[in-house]
């Protein structure tokens, strides 16, 4: 059962990414660095600053540091454990794939960058609900892109950018939990 679900996987992969086009690449690049989000990442400091003061946004900083470095290394502890090699790394792809990316890693499963970015969407999202209405929709929607962009970039499968996903999730909602024991909260106007 699990290698008819790692061939649909593959299978997958192979649709999702031969999708695309060299037309949009220059996006799909963007959009998979992770420095490509800094001026995201510093509206978000900012909007943190703003609802809850310089405390908590120290605060917040530390978890959002801890949570990325968490969510990074139990991604490594995966690819490790399990070595499942990247789709760019698998001859029988490399004339099916289109591998766009500027290097790649040896294993893929979970990917670290759809885990890190779910993470921070949950961990976002659910800091700032009451606050922002549509801005936790937003995070998520930002996070599934990111996470589809290493399968078009070529070194992920779906099934690792969704496992990074879910393990991003679940990371991001005990880290907004840590944050409530913290008592981080919206200041009062």
């Amino acid at each position: 059962m699990l290698e008819q679900l790692l061939q649909l996987d593959e299978q997958l992969f192979v649709y999702l990414n031969s999708m695309g086009s060299e037309r949009w690449d220059g996006l799909w690049l963007f959009i998979t660095n992770k420095f490509a989000w800094v001026p995201l990442y510093a509206l978000l400091l900012y909007l943190v600053f703003k609802n809850f003061g310089l405390k908590n946004m120290l605060i917040v900083m530390v978890l959002v540091g801890v949570m990325i470095t968490f969510t990074d290394q139990l991604a490594n502890l995966f690819k490790h454990g399990f070595g499942r090699p990247r789709p760019c790394r698998e001859e029988h792809l490399s004339d099916l794939i289109r591998y766009i990316a500027p290097r790649c890693g040896r294993y893929g499963y979970f990917s670290a960058h759809a885990g890190s970015s779910m993470a921070l969407a949950v961990f976002l999202g659910l800091l700032f609900r009451n606050t922002y209405k549509y801005l936790g929709f937003f995070m998520l929607f930002w996070a599934a892109i990111v996470g589809y962009s290493r399968i078009y970039v070529g070194v992920h499968y779906p099934l690792d950018t969704f496992t990074g996903m879910i393990i991003g999730a679940v990371v991001g909602y005990g880290f907004y939990k840590i944050a409530i024991r913290f008592k981080v909260k919206k200041r009062r106007d």
